[in-house]
Parts: C-alpha cells; structure tokens; sequence
C-alpha cells in the first residue's frame, strides 16, 4: 500500500501569486521553460485576463523553486540565445496547486476595486459629471464584452469549454456590471438619485456626530 505524504501547511498569502498558480498549472500539464510558458499563456489569453506582467514571471519561478514546489531537470541552448531551462512541478507543488484550487474555488474572496472605491467616493463629483463618467465605462465595457466574445468564440472552435471558463466568467461579470451601470446612469439621468456637492462637509460632520453617539453607546 502506497505510503501518503503529509497534508502541507497552508501557504501564506505572500507567497501564492497569480503567476505562481499559472506556472504550476502549466507544469502540471508537461515540463517547460519559461519562453514556452509566456508563449502558451500568450496563445490561450490567459495573460490578459489575469493582468500577468511578464518581469513578474521569473520571480515566481525562483520563489517556486526555493519553496521545492518546482525542479529544473534540463538546461538547453539553441545557437546563441541564451540557456534554457526546463522546470517540472514536484510532489509538494502538485499537492500545493490541488489545495490552492480548492481554497480558490470553494471560498469567495472579498477584494477591493478601484471601481468600489470610486463609488464610495462618488459624493465628491457633481451627478452630471458622475453620469457622464459612468456612460463612459459603459462604452468601455460594451467594447471589452465583444473582445471577450471575440477571442472567446475564436478559442472554443479548437478547445472544449473547461478550457475558455475563466473569459466565460469575466465576460459574465462585465455583462452584470454593464447591466447595473446602466441602472445606475438611468437613476441619475431620471433625477432618482441625486446629491448636493456643497453638502458634503455637512453630511461627513453630522457623520462623525452619529458615530461618536454609536461609540457612546457602545
């Protein structure tokens, strides 16, 4: 009977990348170099949809490797470009991307967004102009749905659908927010939601007012 290795610890959130997950899902997939890796995630889009900045790519394969959850097991050279090295994921790194997957997929993450942040702050510009920034990011996000779209019926004529769920999933999330932006543009346009600018400061004091009431009472 085989012998089972030890459950790992989970690893801390400073050490779990976006790369690092794409390069151990790669690896999982058959040994490479990292110009093959840029090359595969570059052919599936992979690296547009996560936002991967290349520089970031060769600091996720040493972290990788000094934590043993990659190996190097050949280096090459062709002509007079430079060595090559071919990574395989190990033992430890197949058990680190099945337990990462799981978290990943199982526990919703609650991140902030620039686009959150806005809002909160939404007060600070007068509801025209708010309504003419937000039937901007309409457009935008119009354009980035049929991009998706676009890329995505181009890759599904050669892959099965496992292959394209995250541009599913992004176009589905873009397609909900344009959705409730333009809720949002028609409320402001119809006059159902409004602000006065001039009244922030007065609406922040009475805040502060309110909260030290809470505190007190607390």
């Amino acid at each position: 009977m085989q012998a089972h290795r030890p459950r790992r610890r989970r690893r801390s959130p400073g050490a779990r990348t976006l790369w690092s997950l794409a390069v151990l899902a790669m690896l999982r997939e058959r040994p490479m170099h990292p110009y093959e890796m840029q090359r595969v995630m570059h052919q599936r889009h992979t690296d547009e949809l996560l936002a991967l900045k290349r520089g970031s790519l060769y600091h996720a394969i040493n972290q990788l490797q000094r934590e043993r959850l990659i190996e190097p097991v050949e280096t090459s050279r062709e002509g007079r470009r430079p060595e090559r090295t071919v990574y395989q994921i190990t033992p430890d790194g197949d058990d680190e991307l099945v337990l990462w997957l799981r978290e990943l997929l199982s526990a919703p993450a609650h991140e902030p967004s620039q686009f959150t942040a806005a809002l909160a702050f939404i007060r600070n510009l007068p509801p025209a102009d708010a309504l003419e920034q937000l039937e901007l990011r309409a457009v935008d996000l119009q354009a980035g749905i049929a991009a998706m779209q676009a890329i995505e019926r181009g890759i599904s004529a050669h892959v099965d659908r496992v292959s394209v769920l995250e541009l599913e999933y992004q176009r589905a999330v873009a397609q909900a927010e344009l959705e409730w932006v333009h809720g949002l543009t028609a409320d402001l346009r119809g006059d159902r939601i409004t602000w006065n600018i001039g009244e922030i400061n007065t609406n922040l004091v009475d805040s502060k007012f309110d909260m030290n009431n809470i505190e007190q009472e607390l």
